[in-house]
């Protein structure tokens, strides 16, 4: 058999063109099976070899498998010679010699016929597998997707494949994936993508097809304390506390309040917003009990001066959640987080305002940036607290390195990503998020503006405290710094919702 396969090899190599061929798609073969033993006993794991193994090799492979009927084409046409004497003329009597059982040289075409289709299935479950893997979407191309990678990898989904929230099912929405991922490799070929990439929130797909996958508003959440601590920028870095009751609640018929009141069915929320950025609302609209639906139109805009088609959209997860994955932090609520977590020592005189100083610093480029944030801070406390540093010098250090970390994440210079260049819609902390609808422009037809109470959504606990539950201590009691009618307005309102 072994002889016959070599035979029917250079059988085929009847000139140059088939030659390439055989010589490609042994080679492709040969050097895919080696790629995939490697990496079941993990010595390939490199996105790029990947997509030499899962790209290069099968085209290549394929490009051989055209060249061989090719080449023997060009033969026919050079010598006037019909396939079947050519044929005749590069296999021996032995090997094209009828048998019961079929002849040597057709069993070995139909064998290696099967095992093409079976290598060439391979090749397409196998590279199908290697892009949908997140590894793949975030480092084959580092340069462009760097970025959404950094935050990706820190984000509360990461361990949720990419393609379970950017692509959809079935073959058809696959289909339209991989051309709009041809289209990527072309942009990031030949530099023509924007930089920072905008975010594509036309082509998300529903999230009643991906958040409520693992999510759904039906579920009742209630209400839920959420204890936020900042850090002023003083000596001692004092802390302060805002400390809110969530009114989460649900989204289920009959029982609709909360936040997730906007995603109820009962209550289906639509409205249409200048530009793709949703950030400037024309109108919002509910649907009413009795289905018919109430608008406010945003009374800084003309509506008959909008110019291009209206663009309706129903409220869903992502008009408030539209940062669920790559969360870019603002800078000070980065280095909060990391003081209250102990990563960023607060003992450490002016931590917080140095920190954010060299944080918002301009660098040539993120080495320059990592760099820069370390050589400052060292020097300054070198300046201006000699005594401290000897006892802080390990503090500093992780300090330090928290810092850096927070700016590597958060800046990409190379994409033009800075502090703000993605801002999250969930809450109002960076941009207008929820007063994008509830504002005094949004108006009705009798002139009455969305409700926009503090309270609606929250019940204020404490606001930049110095005490994690301020609202809760005794209103009667005179407290420093803290206005007695809001006390007790806030402090009667949480107990209001607690026991209604």
């Amino acid at each position: 058999m072994r002889r016959l396969y070599f035979a029917f090899l250079r059988g085929l190599s009847a000139n140059r063109y088939s030659q390439a061929g055989v010589f490609l798609t042994t080679s492709a073969f040969i050097l895919f099976v080696l790629f995939q033993l490697g990496s079941l006993v993990g010595l390939f794991t490199n996105a790029y070899l990947g997509l030499i193994a899962y790209l290069g090799l099968p085209a290549l492979f394929m490009v051989g498998l055209l060249l061989i009927p090719f080449g023997w084409w060009r033969h026919s046409k050079s010598t006037g010679r019909p396939f079947r004497d050519l044929f005749a003329a590069q296999f021996s009597e032995e090997d094209i010699a009828a048998r019961q059982e079929g002849a040597p040289l057709i069993r070995v075409i139909l064998l290696l016929t099967l095992i093409n289709v079976v290598f060439v299935g391979v090749i397409g479950s196998s590279t199908v597998h290697f892009m949908d893997s997140a590894h793949f979407c975030g480092t084959a191309c580092h340069s462009v997707m760097g970025p959404e990678w950094a935050t990706y990898q820190a984000s509360p989904h990461a361990n949720v494949k990419c393609v379970e929230c950017h692509v959809g099912e079935g073959t058809v929405a696959l289909f339209k994936s991989k051309l709009n991922g041809a289209w990527q490799m072309i942009s990031a070929t030949f530099d023509l993508y924007e930089r920072p990439i905008p975010t594509p929130v036309g082509n998300l797909r529903p999230a009643r097809e991906t958040c409520e996958k693992c999510h759904w508003p039906e579920k009742f959440h209630g209400n839920s304390v959420v204890n936020r601590v900042s850090f002023d920028m003083d000596e001692e870095n004092t802390p302060m506390y805002t400390t809110l009751l969530m009114k989460i609640g649900t989204g289920s018929e009959g029982q609709a309040s909360g936040s997730h009141w906007h995603v109820a069915d009962m209550n289906e929320v639509r409205y249409s917003s200048l530009g793709d950025e949703r950030e400037e609302m024309m109108w919002v609209e509910a649907k009413q009990a009795d289905g018919t639906w109430k608008r406010y139109e945003n009374s800084n805009i003309i509506q008959s001066n909008v110019t291009g088609g209206e663009h309706i959209r129903s409220m869903d997860c992502v008009d408030c959640h539209n940062r669920a994955t790559h969360i870019y932090e603002q800078p000070e609520t980065a280095l909060d987080l990391r003081m209250a977590r102990g990563e960023i020592d607060r003992s450490l005189p002016f931590i917080k305002q140095k920190a954010l100083g060299v944080l918002l610093g301009s660098y040539a480029d993120k080495e320059a940036g990592l760099r820069g944030i370390e050589v400052s801070l060292w020097n300054w406390y070198r300046e201006n607290y000699p005594d401290v540093l000897p006892a802080k010098a390990m503090a500093l250090d992780a300090a330090i390195t928290s810092i850096q970390q927070i700016y590597d994440r958060n800046i990409h210079p190379g994409m033009n990503v800075d502090w703000g260049s993605y801002n999250s819609y969930l809450g109002h902390q960076e941009g207008d998020g929820c007063f994008r609808c509830h504002n005094p422009k949004m108006v009705d037809e009798e002139g009455l503006a969305i409700r926009m109470d503090c309270t609606l959504c929250h019940s204020i606990l404490a606001d930049k405290s110095p005490q994690p539950f301020q609202y809760l201590q005794d209103p009667t009691v005179a407290h420093a710094g803290v206005d007695s009618t809001t006390h007790q307005y806030l402090h009667d309102e949480f107990w209001n919702t607690v026991l209604k």
